[in-house]
């Protein structure tokens, strides 16, 4: 479906923020292995945690929809599957990746394929790491790439893990390793990208009962006497879903108040709101919700945004509605994401009137007049949503493939019905 954004002007708006994406796929991961019964309360029930949901039942795990819970029956470590298994992931890196460390705890091969988009993206140093503590790796058709398959044992012992492209390498490892043979410690030789996800990844495992004893985010070593027991499980709101509507207050002014956030989460798209206050808005909070005001004008502003990748496009439709320039750095792996994130982002901006420009793993965007235009999202649900708030500050711009939301965010479209006629 194609959708055509009006130009709003000033809103006074409420909106309840949905769940969180990250945590729930780590937590239906955590509920499968455990012992006993876990309940997972207000899941997101988007096509990537669906996805999860289903590997998982694939895997031979007993697990079921509830309203507003999913109930999952672990296997204490031993996934049941009766056979060989092929799971298609569509364009999920998540659920791919996160499965292909559990493939460990299988008895038979676990075959990993997903969209053509999938097979873009990268995989190898993931495969790498999981070849030196029990596994083995076959690609079935361009080294270092799905789809591939995995088989052997979580022996466990040290593993160095080269997480420059994604942290979800790091986290595929963590979250299986306490059902290694032997306690696992986890080394990583430079900075990963995205670490506010690895922080995310230790909440839900040591929520679920695991023991995991870090140095920054260098070496994690984690122990094989402490697994995860059956729970309820409560999903906390989404920060990086969140965003959009924070970005409605800054690019068309007014004030927007956001429910069903954890002011203190570890979520790294929560530093979205320190970035703009720095640009001229106001952020309040209060209990679970936090609110952003803009009366002024915006200003653009330096920042390095590696740890919060989700808004990095989210900041660039703001900045492209600022008075003075932006530069954003600590972005190159946004390459490797459902599109390239950083070309993608800057052909559609210049598009719409936009001065851009790109180097190495930095984005600038300097004040333009924008107007209205047709952005295909290349089925990038952040390209969508992202456009869709600039849409409602400038007026005229339509997104096809608009369903492609439906990936982290259902319920989208539906929650601006407020602001669209």
């Amino acid at each position: 479906m194609n959708i055509t954004l009006p130009r709003s002007g000033s809103v006074d708006l409420e909106f309840t923020a949905p769940p969180s994406k990250s945590f729930t796929h780590r937590a239906l991961v955590a509920g499968a292995l455990g012992s006993g019964t876990t309940t997972v309360t207000d899941p997101l029930e988007s096509e990537d945690t669906l996805l999860t949901l289903a590997a998982l039942q694939k895997l031979g795990v007993d697990a079921r929809q509830e309203t507003g819970r999913i109930v999952l029956h672990g296997c204490d470590g031993a996934l049941p599957a009766a056979g060989p298994v092929t799971l298609g992931l569509a364009n999920s890196g998540t659920s791919l990746r996160l499965m292909a460390s559990l493939a460990l705890l299988c008895r038979y091969p676990l075959t990993l394929t997903g969209s053509a988009r999938m097979q873009e993206r990268p995989i190898g140093p993931l495969a790498e790491a999981l070849s030196s503590i029990g596994g083995s790796v076959k690609f079935l058709q361009r080294s270092g790439y799905p789809p591939l398959e995995v088989s052997g044992r979580l022996r466990g012992g040290r593993v160095s893990i080269d997480g420059s492209v994604s942290s979800q390498f790091i986290s595929s490892i963590l979250i299986a390793a306490p059902y290694a043979e032997t306690e696992v410690e986890i080394r990583i030789p430079s900075p990963p990208a995205s670490a506010s996800y690895l922080d995310i990844t230790l909440g839900v495992m040591e929520g679920f009962g695991a023991r995991v004893a870090r140095e920054g985010y260098e070496q994690f070593t984690v122990s094989t006497r402490n697994r995860y027991a059956g729970r309820t499980y409560a999903v906390e709101g989404d920060y990086s879903s969140a965003s959009y509507f924070f970005a409605l207050a800054a690019i068309c002014g007014g004030k927007v108040t956001v429910h069903n956030l954890v002011p203190d989460s570890v979520q790294g798209d929560r530093r979205f709101l320190p970035a703009l206050q720095e640009m001229g808005c106001t952020v309040t909070y209060s209990g679970n919700a936090v609110s952003v005001e803009r009366t002024g004008e915006l200003r653009g502003i330096t920042i390095d945004m590696s740890s919060s990748p989700d808004t990095v496009q989210t900041l660039c439709m703001v900045a492209a509605t600022a008075t003075t320039p932006t530069a954003i750095s600590g972005i190159g792996h946004l390459k490797f994401k459902e599109s390239d994130r950083i070309s993608g982002t800057a052909e559609r901006l210049r598009a719409l009137g936009g001065r851009v420009d790109v180097g190495g793993d930095r984005i600038t965007i300097r004040p333009s007049v924008l107007h209205g235009g047709v952005i295909d999202p290349a089925n990038d649900h952040r390209m969508a949503m992202s456009f869709a708030v600039l849409g409602l500050g400038i007026g005229g711009i339509t997104i096809t493939n608009a369903e492609c939301v439906n990936k982290s965010f259902p319920g989208f479209w539906e929650s601006l019905s407020g602001v669209i006629p």
